[in-house]
């Protein structure tokens, strides 16, 4: 019997490396099928939830990632990476006070942790920027650069968060990081050039937003993943 049981969680977790191969060549449906029949043969392998959580997101099944990322929280209570995506999961399915909720769980899970996931910080000033609530979302987007000055988004948003705030200059400071961390992302040289244009710098402006126009047109920008 204990070989039986041996053989399935050895065969879940082929059947789980089988999957992430699929998630790298960005193949989700497959990753999806065979992630299913490995939590199916081993339903206490929380990262084989997560990861299936992960792949519903990304096939905008979200009721179904919900469902997964819950399951690994079961099995791993206080996960932080999957806590922060249960918040994306919620947010994308219009439920803001859950998102909030989920978001704000997983930094407070973390606040005794010397090396912290910037990942909710960057979510919830994400969300805080999309409601309007600029300042919040600046004291939450500055600690996610704090904790990880090579991540680009937090960066990107943090220049959003400036922008909106008529502080043109920090914004510009935040722009021209992320540009330097994401050089081949079109989008965050478009909205460089514009910063700078609206601060009346004109040759920077044209260099920025030649340069954005050049990578749109050589090639599709690819899709940024889920975060971990």
């Amino acid at each position: 019997m204990r070989e039986t049981v041996k053989s399935a969680t050895n065969r879940a977790a082929d059947l789980k490396i089988v999957a992430l191969d699929y998630v790298l060549l960005g193949d989700y449906a497959k990753a999806d099928h065979w992630l299913t029949k490995s939590v199916e043969g081993n339903p206490k392998d929380s990262e084989g939830w997560y990861y299936l959580g992960r792949t519903k997101y990304n096939e905008n099944r979200f009721e179904e990632a919900l469902a997964a990322f819950k399951e690994c929280l079961k099995l791993d209570p206080k996960n932080v990476k999957a806590e922060d995506n249960l918040g994306l999961s919620h947010q994308a399915l219009g439920r803001t006070p859950e998102a909030l909720m989920a978001f704000r769980n997983a930094i407070a899970w973390q606040a005794q942790l010397l090396k912290k996931n910037s990942g909710p910080f960057i979510n919830i000033g994400i969300l805080l920027l999309e409601q309007n609530k600029v300042e919040d979302a600046v004291a939450y987007l500055s600690e996610a650069a704090g904790i990880s000055p090579e991540e680009p988004r937090a960066h990107e948003q943090l220049g959003k968060a400036y922008s909106r705030l008529k502080d043109l200059e920090k914004a510009q400071v935040e722009l021209e990081k992320a540009v330097s961390l994401e050089p081949e992302n079109s989008a965050l040289h478009f909205m460089l050039g514009q910063l700078y244009r609206k601060r009346g710098l004109n040759d920077k402006a044209k260099v920025e937003l030649e340069r954005g126009a050049a990578l749109k047109g050589s090639r599709v920008q690819p899709k940024r993943a889920l975060p971990d």
